[in-house]
């Protein structure tokens, strides 16, 4: 056990750790993709996915506690080997970083912490569904017939969400962040098991490359299609129009009254 620890304790066990966390957020986001791009088809499709993971809620809280360990894993090995790296140098590399070392590479820290706010904001937006970060209103409001169940309606939640221009740029920069950060860390992690040579090496990075932009573009596409209205523009007018007269019902305003007689 104490050779467990001491290994985890070192630098090359922080880096295995970094790595291994590394590729399970990697599969993380991979999934979390393929299961966002269902907004491009009917709202039925979205919506019967969301009410699938919110029927299971054992499921879903254990991979949200298991995405947060791994956040707080990879973020806390990655403060650590950079605080490693500026005790065994002290002085700065002549030109602003080592030899060798990739643009992206030297901001890997600063776009891991802005993604990681961004999850938290993500979180607060969809899943706690906090009033005042939508720009919108009360999505908690927004609720569809799903098989003859009244549901939340998710599709609407994210049409509705992303036509707030400021909502969809902030995601727009966390997925170029994502993007960077995924372009020199997928590459890093390989050489971390020990597979790099001289043979993969250049495949590995353009795999790296490769993933990393199909990933900016899958994610990118949905704000930018739902907020250019290109994705249920008539769709987000119907359910602004529910969410301003259930507000104005709870204020028990003039329009809230005549909508419900």
């Amino acid at each position: 056990m104490s050779t467990l620890v001491g290994t985890l304790n070192s630098s090359l066990g922080r880096k295995f750790v970094m790595a291994g966390t590394g590729v399970l957020l990697f599969l993380f986001v991979v999934g979390h993709l393929v299961g966002n791009l269902q907004v491009f088809g009917a709202p039925e499709l979205i919506n019967s996915y969301a009410h699938f993971l919110q029927s299971k809620p054992l499921m879903v809280w254990g991979a949200r506690i298991g995405l947060l360990l791994l956040v707080t894993l990879h973020i806390t090995t990655a403060v650590q080997l950079s605080l490693a790296n500026k005790e065994a140098r002290p002085v700065a590399y002549a030109g602003g970083g080592a030899y060798g070392a990739t643009w992206q590479s030297r901001y890997m820290l600063g776009s891991g912490i802005v993604i990681a706010a961004f999850i938290v904001y993500h979180l607060a937006h969809f899943t706690a569904l906090l009033p005042g970060i939508n720009g919108v209103g009360d999505f908690s409001k927004l609720k569809t017939v799903l098989h003859g169940e009244t549901v939340p309606d998710v599709y609407g939640m994210m049409i509705i969400g992303f036509q707030v221009w400021w909502v969809a740029l902030f995601y727009l920069v966390a997925q170029a962040l994502l993007f960077i950060h995924l372009g020199h860390g997928l590459a890093s992690l390989f050489q971390t098991f020990g597979l790099r040579n001289h043979v993969w090496w250049p495949r590995i990075q353009g795999f790296a490359r490769v993933a990393s932009l199909l990933i900016f573009v899958g994610y990118a596409l949905i704000p930018i299609s739902i907020y250019l209205r290109v994705v249920g523009a008539d769709y987000a007018e119907k359910k602004t129009a529910e969410l301003k007269s259930a507000a104005s019902i709870e204020a028990g305003t003039p329009a809230g009254k005549a909508a419900t007689q």
